[in-house]
């Protein structure tokens, strides 16, 4: 981009890395991307997916591929808002590389509705990624992430993604459901089991079977009599 000074934003940030966390350096160097296109969000964001590069073809999570996408991710998550369906496009092209599950999360306080919708169509996807990120997304406590306090209060909204991930053949997608069920049962007990007592059925295949063993291993590890039935 012929627009973009990169010396000046190479030394904006120079400035204060080095007194900042991980976070914080992340967080500084989406500022400083969004002040470059002087605040134009969509014009960063047209850049954004020109740099990209080619899609993550492995299960890795966000520190061992693409890592250098995180502040483009948390450009999107916090400058966005205002314009949904291309921050949504551009979610689903990060995540394929790095991860868009932090990056989701103001969506799903401010557009809930229309952000459950997409992540269906994602849990539906012939990408690992975007599977995994339906699921991952929704974590009521994701770690690193604020917690989503209206699936806390009610994970009822949740359920029907996970139902359709319930037997994803990619483990990558399975730890992230068997997470997400795992942090409902800390809130919302009785909902966790019956989530549970519902999949454990005749078509139970080998992926639920791991799945639900790896969402009760809290449980598992408290000798509880009911999780060790359901394994």
């Amino acid at each position: 981009d012929q627009n973009f000074n990169a010396e000046a934003f190479v030394s904006a940030i120079s400035k204060r890395v080095n007194e900042l966390e991980l976070k914080d350096r992340v967080e500084l160097m989406a500022d400083e991307l969004y002040n470059q296109y002087e605040a134009s969000y969509l014009d960063g964001l047209s850049q954004i997916r020109n740099i990209l590069g080619p899609e993550n073809e492995e299960e890795t999570g966000m520190f061992l591929n693409y890592y250098w996408i995180m502040p483009l991710a948390k450009y999107v998550e916090k400058y966005g808002l205002n314009d949904f369906n291309a921050s949504m496009t551009a979610i689903e092209e990060i995540t394929k590389r790095n991860t868009g599950e932090y990056a989701i999360r103001p969506y799903l306080k401010q557009h809930t509705s229309k952000t459950l919708t997409r992540m269906k169509r994602w849990s539906k996807s012939p990408n690992k990624h975007l599977r995994r990120l339906s699921s991952e997304g929704l974590r009521p406590r994701l770690p690193w992430a604020k917690k989503l306090d209206i699936f806390i209060q009610d994970p009822q909204p949740i359920l029907p993604i996970l139902a359709q991930l319930k037997d994803d053949p990619s483990k990558y997608v399975q730890k992230s459901v068997a997470n997400c069920i795992n942090d409902i049962l800390k809130d919302n007990l009785s909902t966790g089991k019956k989530l549970i007592e519902d999949w454990n059925n005749k078509d139970i295949g080998k992926e639920r079977k791991w799945i639900i063993k790896h969402a009760l291993r809290n449980l598992l590890k408290a000798d509880d009599n009911w999780a060790k039935k359901m394994i």
